[in-house]
């Protein structure tokens, strides 16, 4: 079966990993249109592919009408050389700095995200994966039974206590777009809630695993907040994130509509963390300090995995040990360049 994916936040962090593993073959004749307009990524992601014909790309940005409507009109003259025709939303203000401004998050997280449900709706696509998150657990984001599942009743933080759901909540309602479309008939999908996702391509250092190892690159130390002297995380690779989203893709059964976590179960506190990049970095008894707080932070993120690895053949193969020496490898080779 030769399948046209469409891609939207192709160069982020999911995006990049996706068209890895797609065109990793180099006799696979699937084709994919990718667009970002580089909100929080580079075009050094995805430079590997850039002459493969396989891949369009496009710095197409998902709130722009006129470029979202040249990206319809160039899939309206590809679909008939395919067979399947699977969009795959990963266009998101996602970088915590951002959760706390409500209109930063919404254009792209809710408006962006319907309308590219729509048009994948409009061409005939047969599917649409949609990448939601794990802060939808906002306050209740573990339990002692193995983790929050899906079906998980939510208990968030709201605007009296902090901006920072407003990520979370439009993020929810997209999760409801999505069932509302599968559930009258016009198209096959799911939302997935990722845990906390990490990669060795990463070129930004604001998510908190390369923020340590680019802290103690430079200054033999780190700075964490507050929260960091309780808090405990699982790290979800971005090789085990993106196979899940191609596992669910490519099981009819599991596009029901419904809500699939991807994780880990290998939770460790955030000072642990720091103490075992500082130790695979050779820093003896690295200085951690403390300070700021963020609002709203669950001290721990735990998620069930249950109903993702029941439906598909999905687990993660990358642990933290493994995950955490390609990070240094990479980011210290590219801070040497």
């Amino acid at each position: 079966m030769c399948k046209l994916y469409v891609i939207s936040g192709v160069t982020g962090m999911t995006g990049n990993e996706l068209v890895q593993q797609i065109l990793i073959d180099k006799e696979c004749k699937d084709h994919i249109i990718g667009f970002d307009n580089f909100y929080a990524s580079s075009i050094e992601t995805v430079k590997d592919f850039l002459d493969d014909r396989r891949f369009d790309f496009l710095e197409y940005d998902l709130n722009n009408k006129q470029q979202m409507d040249d990206v319809e009109k160039r899939i309206l003259a590809m679909k008939s050389q395919y067979d399947e025709i699977i969009y795959i939303n990963c266009a998101a203000v996602v970088h915590t700095e951002h959760f706390y401004h409500v209109y930063e998050t919404f254009e792209t997280n809710v408006t962006g995200m319907n309308e590219f449900l729509q048009q994948a709706i409009r061409v005939g696509a047969q599917k649409f994966i949609n990448c939601s998150t794990s802060e939808v657990y906002s306050m209740e984001s573990w339990n002692e039974n193995g983790g929050v599942r899906e079906d998980s009743y939510l208990l968030i933080s709201h605007a009296e206590h902090s901006q920072r759901t407003s990520y979370a909540v439009g993020k929810l309602l997209t999760e409801f777009f999505m069932k509302d479309a599968v559930d009258t008939g016009k198209i096959k999908g799911c939302s997935i809630r990722f845990a906390n996702v990490y990669s060795k391509n990463e070129r930004y250092p604001k998510h908190i695993i390369p923020f340590i190892i680019n802290s103690l690159k430079d200054n033999g130390k780190v700075t964490l907040l507050e929260n960091s002297r309780k808090n405990r995380r699982t790290f979800l690779n971005n090789y085990d994130s993106c196979s899940a989203v191609l596992a669910l893709a490519n099981t009819d059964t599991a596009l029901d509509g419904s809500i699939y976590n991807v994780a880990t179960d290998e939770e460790i506190t955030i000072i642990a963390l720091a103490e075992l990049c500082a130790a695979k970095m050779g820093i003896k008894n690295p200085v951690i300090d403390f300070k700021g707080f963020r609002a709203s932070d669950p001290e721990r993120r735990l998620l069930s995995t249950e109903k993702i690895r029941a439906r598909t053949s999905w687990k993660p193969v990358v642990n933290l040990d493994k995950g955490l020496d390609e990070c240094i490898e990479n980011y210290l080779k590219e801070a040497a360049k």
